[in-house]
């Protein structure tokens, strides 16, 4: 948050660059949903700061839980053994849940690290929230920290990303079959890395086809709730219900499911508007904030499927089944989604 003023895409950059002219701040907030960024920018810093052979001097990992501003004080002071710094990572530590007295020892701390030590905040478990009213912290935060988010990349990255990774296993990847397996798999680095594994250990050929990823890749439950809203679009009950089976068989909550579910439907909902109003592709992206226009491009057929007054049935169904499943206590809510199922098929017909 020492870069206020920045976007976050810029407080990103500014850490790159730092480590790049071997310049690393005093004070670090990583959060965000792309863990494997951060544990890969966390290793960078660490590779900077501590030289090898000396990390139980000049490396030191803390749980927030139970820690006192004054024992972080203290580790920040000890000065480094063989090396010019300290790098100290600690781990869900809410600052701005600290009582009145340890904030007031933090923000002492914040203006004064010593400029020997880097301190990394890392929100994992824990959300980061910043807390505006509390006035003096968030700006001994903005002064002296660089807040600094890891989100999911862009599509073109997470491309080329991929590219590199089936390359390093031997394997080529197109763009269409990668955006495939994003879709299929989700657009965080974390979760594509064991993915990309075994899928290159599993395709035969040089080339990685949508059958490799298909044969051995475990979908997010967006991907498949896409296939589901797709076979009902289709009037292909049988592999609807087959769907909605195995995520039951995987002991995916019938909420969840229904919540993936009716976003689908407002979103197929939504490319029907588009091409009732002649709008595009790109308008869709730009609604659902959408990092490629695969995913658009598949809402856009799947919704020339169906009608705009299905679409508003639809979700409405859906809304109501969720309210029941908050409100009724005994309500059996695998057996009524299935039967949601079986209400969306006939609609159409």
């Amino acid at each position: 948050m020492a870069n206020a003023k920045k976007t976050k895409n810029e407080a990103f950059q500014k850490l790159k660059d730092d480590l790049k002219a071997g310049t690393p701040g005093c004070a670090y907030i990583f959060y965000g949903e792309e863990s494997y960024l951060r544990e890969y920018y966390l290793g960078e810093l660490r590779k900077q700061l501590v030289p090898g052979g000396f990390e139980e001097f000049n490396y030191h990992k803390l749980e927030g839980k139970d820690l006192t501003v004054q024992s972080l004080s203290e580790m920040a002071e000890a000065m480094p053994m063989m090396a010019e710094r300290t790098l100290i990572v600690v781990t869900d530590f809410d600052l701005f849940k600290l009582n009145e007295e340890q904030r007031e020892k933090m923000i002492a701390f914040l203006e004064d690290i010593p400029p020997y030590c880097c301190v990394v905040f890392v929100y994992d478990t824990v959300a980061y929230k910043p807390n505006k009213t509390m006035k003096k912290l968030y700006k001994a935060l903005s002064d002296h920290v660089e807040d600094v988010e890891f989100r999911a990349a862009d599509s073109s990255d997470l491309v080329a990303w991929i590219a590199r990774r089936f390359k390093a296993l031997g394997k080529e990847i197109d763009r269409q079959t990668a955006e495939y397996l994003i879709f299929t798999c989700g657009g965080l680095m974390t979760g594509l890395v064991p993915e990309i594994q075994k899928i290159g250990a599993y395709a035969k050929g040089k080339a990685i086809t949508q059958q490799d990823i298909d044969a051995v890749a475990d979908p997010v439950l967006s991907a498949e709730v896409f296939k589901l809203s797709d076979a009902v679009l289709q009037g292909n009950y049988d592999q609807a219900a087959s769907i909605l089976g195995d995520l039951l068989k995987m002991q995916t909550e019938p909420i969840m499911i229904l919540a993936a579910l009716g976003s689908q439907l407002r979103r197929i909902y939504t490319a029907r508007m588009a091409i009732d109003s002649g709008k595009d592709k790109y308008w869709l992206m730009e609604l659902w904030e959408m990092k490629s226009d695969y995913p658009a491009k598949l809402l856009l057929t799947a919704a020339k499927r169906t009608t705009a007054d299905w679409c508003a049935d639809a979700v409405k169904m859906c809304q109501t089944l969720d309210r029941r499943m908050k409100s009724e206590k005994s309500i059996d809510a695998a057996g009524e989604l299935k039967l949601l199922l079986v209400r969306l098929g006939a609609r159409r017909k």
